[in-house]
């Protein structure tokens, strides 16, 4: 029988009689006969459809997920280092090392070969439940109802993650035939707008029949809503608005059939329905019941650490109020792989790999809630942005004491920072809350020392950041890291929340108008009063040499693109949000010296690796040579 991964971990012991419930279901093996068991009652049935789920991507799996390694967001220790390679698929990163080819690509999820599944056997599994799931009787009409909307919805998303990666797609709309000519096999690629108006129809059919939200909580959790569909269609058309997209720079690209795949010149309308899509999901998901996490448990800790939960518990808290879209797979490895030793940790069971670079560190605000070299106020309080490298004593002032070990020295970089920093970032001389500790006061706080041969640095060849920085985000605060062992708290890792929600909607209303208005400045807000900084008018006009950025386009697309950096920071997006902003990634990856055993040695700026210089063909993946010589009538992507 084959088996496959649930994607998802609501019940199905109801349906499955008084069976247990597992990660791994059997399904019916492919076939006439076997299809034709497939929906010959309500259970098997129901099999397939967890089928249909089981394509979505690894979104929280760091050595899987595209966005966590293949660019320039976390590093990792050299290859041929036992557990990266042992155990660590790292296929993701290789692109992020700028390995991607058309010979043999990197996940690719075209083929289905180098760690990524064939989309397109995704999409063919959901046209054959909704072709098919009418034979089942012992259905009622409520549930086929949804579970095809269910299916429609996955059929959307795989076509959606595709043209996220290849751009302009074959649309697979109906079920191949099995003795279908050549003709009908080798398909061609549409064009974009085409694919982005077949995508955004198929998502709003999706929409009749599912939930507003999920009732049964314990059995349904993962399970599609109406919610996310929107959210996604707002992902979708603010993708077709940006720069990848929308512009003439592919305008000569063709088939063999001379049709363009690409649009020829820039449209700003394409804005505005990404405006309107986000201000749709963002109520939809108010109606629903989503809002902006708040930590409100009630333990006995500073305003200081309570914000530093606002920000990473709207991550890491178990189904919180803010998260729309929440992968249900184990969350262990993710936080196993960033966690940071302390001074008393288990030694080898939390691995302490995940690195956040150089460039993620000094991308955040300053305390002040403004970008560090725009700051007005020296930003560390008397020192300038030139000396950030510079050393100094951590002084027990400001709130200094929850997040760095008093009287221990570290980089200026790391001093009036904003509460995102702390939140996102563990580094050398940083501190950290966890349940079970009696409060926040420093003594009782865990220490994260990151220098040569200390807890949680450079030991043995295997387990260490690469560049001075852990992935903190990640790691609930409910995680227990002892002595004697590991214990990651199990979260359901956010795909979307609201807040991405409200950045998506400010980009593309700034975007769609002549200047930006108080509802651009109002949503990003929305976020920046959760991350403990002044809003946007109120920093840039006290704090920042440019007072005036907020007020014109231009100023306010790069402030709010900054915003989105800052607020996703760590969570895998800033990989998709480069690309379609037509980002080229740096060359070099910077952190500190690992090797350093003081902090004169540890306190110097690094070159990790040298990637190769970037190419805007890096932008939109190659279908694999294979897949053309197969297809002639595909065409392959400009420079590949």
């Amino acid at each position: 029988m084959k088996k496959i991964f649930l994607p998802f971990l609501f019940s199905i012991a109801i349906m499955l009689s008084n069976s247990s419930c597992s990660d791994y279901l059997d399904v019916v093996p492919e076939g006439t006969p076997s299809m034709d068991n497939a929906f010959s009652n309500r259970i098997n049935a129901f099999k397939y459809l967890h089928t249909c789920y089981s394509y979505l991507p690894p979104f929280d799996d760091a050595g899987q997920a595209l966005g966590f390694l293949a660019g320039d967001e976390h590093w990792l220790i050299p290859k041929g280092t036992g557990f990266i390679d042992t155990r660590l698929n790292i296929t993701a990163w290789e692109i992020g090392r700028g390995a991607q080819n058309s010979n043999n690509p990197y996940k690719n999820y075209w083929d289905g070969s180098n760690a990524a599944t064939n989309l397109w056997i995704g999409i063919r599994d959901c046209n054959i439940f909704i072709n098919s799931i009418h034979k089942t009787k012992d259905v009622n009409d409520y549930e086929r109802d949804r579970w095809i909307c269910e299916a429609k919805f996955l059929k959307a998303y795989y076509h959606f993650y595709l043209f996220q990666l290849y751009g302009p797609i074959p649309i697979m709309d109906a079920e191949m035939p099995v003795d279908g000519s050549i003709e009908e096999v080798r398909r061609y690629r549409y064009p974009v707008d085409e694919v982005v108006s077949y995508i955004s129809n198929l998502l709003d059919e999706s929409l009749e029949y599912l939930p507003l939200s999920i009732v049964n909580e314990g059995e349904e959790m993962g399970r599609i809503t109406q919610p996310i569909a929107k959210a996604v269609k707002a992902q979708l058309l603010l993708l077709a608005a940006s720069p990848l997209f929308n512009n003439g720079d592919y305008a000569n690209e063709k088939d063999n059939r001379g049709v363009a795949l690409f649009p020829s010149q820039y449209d700003e309308n394409k804005w505005k329905l990404a405006a309107d899509a986000a201000l749709d999901a963002i109520q939809t998901a108010k109606d629903a019941g989503h809002k902006m996490h708040y930590f409100t448990d009630p333990i006995i800790i500073s305003p200081v650490t309570r914000k530093l939960l606002d920000i990473s518990e709207s991550v890491a808290g178990r189904w919180n109020s803010e998260i729309i879209w929440g992968s249900t797979r184990n969350s262990d490895g993710l936080q196993t792989l960033s966690m940071a030793k302390s001074s008393t940790g288990a030694y080898y069971t939390a691995r302490s790999l995940l690195s956040p670079t150089l460039t993620v560190a000094e991308q955040f605000y300053s305390s002040n809630g403004v970008p560090i070299s725009e700051d007005t106020t020296s930003l560390f309080w008397g020192v300038k942005y030139p000396d950030r490298y510079e050393i100094a004593t951590i002084a027990d002032v400001w709130n200094n004491k929850y997040y760095m070990e008093i009287n221990q020295q570290t980089a200026n970089l790391h001093l009036y920072r904003e509460p995102r920093f702390y939140a996102s970032l563990s580094f050398d001389r940083s501190v950290r809350y966890s349940s079970g500790m009696a409060n926040d006061a420093q003594a009782t706080l865990s220490k994260i020392r990151m220098r040569r041969t200390e807890a949680a640095g450079l030991i043995n060849s295997e387990d260490h950041s690469i560049t001075g920085y852990l992935n903190k985000k990640v790691c609930s605060y409910r995680s227990n890291l002892t002595g004697s062992g590991w214990t990651p708290h199990r979260y359901a890792f956010p795909i979307i929340r609201l807040a991405d929600l409200y950045l998506m909607y400010a980009e593309a209303l700034n975007e769609s108008l002549p200047s930006p208005d108080q509802r651009v400045w109002d949503a990003v807000d929305s976020v920046r009063l959760r991350a403990g900084i002044p809003g946007v008018l109120d920093a840039w006009s006290n704090y920042s040499r440019y007072p005036n950025k907020p007020l014109n386009k231009a100023g306010m697309s790069e402030i709010i693109r900054m915003e989105r950096l800052n607020e996703l920071a760590c969570e895998g997006k800033r990989f998709w949000d480069l690309r379609r902003w037509k980002r080229e990634l740096p060359n070099e990856i910077l952190g500190w010296n690992i090797d350093g055993n003081t902090a004169e040695t540890f306190y110097r700026v690094t070159k990790v690796f040298e990637r190769p210089r970037f190419n805007s063909r890096e932008f939109l993946w190659p279908l694999s040579i294979g897949s053309i010589q197969k297809n002639p009538n595909l065409k392959q992507n400009p420079g590949w």
